[in-house]
């Protein structure tokens, strides 16, 4: 088998071969969105109960681990309180994902984004990095499963719900501890999304992680805690140009949390949609896509890529089982990150803050909002 050494001696002697690795890498460009690989072609809608499949399943902790698919990634997204040694309160929301390319016995490619919403200063930072295997590196956390990935300086590890991050960039950084409060939900049922022609997707979130840790903000050092959500997905799908997505993560006052999603093609056409509610138990209750409205509000348009975003939403879920309407407003208006070094698209991925009614009573809660196709490379 090659080492990695003479896969990089390789690359350095053949254009050929970097040419794949670029388009390897190229293919990260729609991957940041934890559910569904964006395509031209259309997607088959989810089903309302688990299919009947002869791929393995979906194990934990062991498939915390990476694998060798073709696509794979690690997203957490959160929000963070701290006070300031004069007591007054501060608030931060973040991201940090890692995402891993495989293709043919060319070395893994990684690519990872950090971003920062400093909600005190009204301010939005982010940073990204790419990097080959031989200069990033990866693996199980132990032999029973788990992962400890580190691209550059950027670090991320965990073992059943029990995580730890580490991201630094100018005048932010992040250590962080993580605590599962819930256990993973398997998306679809039993975490598995399949595409027909397009491929397949393992699929799980925690949906809610006590975070503590420390925050630098400008050279100062906080004492910090809050709320995550955490997303790994990994299959043998291939991400496609075309189309785009809004997706949302929401955790409610009430200890529920919502995933939802609404897949757009080319020409803006909503192809398939998902509703998962996981109750205050940690069960994750599937709802017809029919339940479902989302109508923005409003819109942003970015002073960068000139994309013109939906900012604000009416969220309203109608079902047997529970009836929901929330008001989602973005904690700040730009939450755009432009990535075009590292994933090759831009797209908006921000925290908000919500309102509205669940089954007649008041309710409130954070989550995060993801944003892509709106915004042309």
């Amino acid at each position: 088998m090659s080492t990695l050494k003479e896969h990089y001696q390789r690359l350095k002697r053949s254009p050929a071969l970097w040419l794949a690795l670029l388009v390897a890498l190229g293919s990260l460009s729609a991957c940041a969105f934890p559910g569904i690989p964006a395509t031209s072609a259309q997607l088959p809608i989810v089903p309302a109960a688990p299919q009947a499949t002869s791929l393995p399943p979906l194990r934990l902790p062991q498939d915390e681990a990476p694998h060798k698919d073709l696509t794979e990634w690690w997203y957490y997204t959160g929000h963070l309180q701290a006070r300031s040694s004069n007591g007054r309160l501060l608030r931060y929301g973040f991201e940090l994902v890692f995402f891993q390319v495989l293709r043919s016995d060319l070395p893994p490619v990684y690519a990872a984004h950090f971003a920062i919403s400093d909600l005190n200063r009204g301010q939005f930072h982010f940073a990204q990095q790419r990097l080959l295997q031989l200069e990033a590196s990866s693996g199980p956390a132990n032999a029973q499963g788990g992962f400890h990935l580190q691209v550059g300086p950027w670090r991320m590890q965990g073992y059943n719900g029990h995580d730890q991050l580490a991201a630094v960039m100018p005048d932010y950084g992040l250590q962080l501890q993580l605590e599962a409060l819930k256990p993973a939900v398997l998306h679809n049922g039993n975490g598995l999304i399949t595409y027909g022609l397009a491929g397949f997707s393992y699929y799980y979130s925690r949906t809610r992680l006590a975070v503590s840790g420390l925050l630098t903000d400008h050279g100062q050092m906080l004492a910090v805690s809050g709320l995550a959500w955490m997303d790994h997905q990994w299959g043998n799908f291939l991400t496609l140009a075309g189309g785009g997505w809004d997706w949302f993560s929401l955790q409610l006052s009430d200890n529920s949390e919502l995933m939802l999603y609404l897949i757009r093609d080319a020409s803006g056409r909503v192809i398939s949609t998902y509703v998962g509610l996981i109750d205050p138990t940690g069960r994750d209750h599937l709802l017809p896509a029919s339940s479902l409205h989302v109508q923005a509000l409003g819109s942003w348009l970015s002073p960068v890529t000139h994309a013109r975003y939906p900012s604000g939403w009416q969220v309203t879920i109608h079902d047997a089982r529970i009836s929901l309407r929330l008001t989602l407003q973005p904690e700040l208006k730009d939450q755009e990150l432009v990535t075009y070094q590292s994933t090759g698209n831009a797209y908006w991925e921000g925290a908000v803050s919500i309102q509205g009614q669940s089954m007649g009573d008041s309710v409130s809660g954070q989550g995060y909002v993801e944003l892509t196709g709106y915004a042309a490379a």
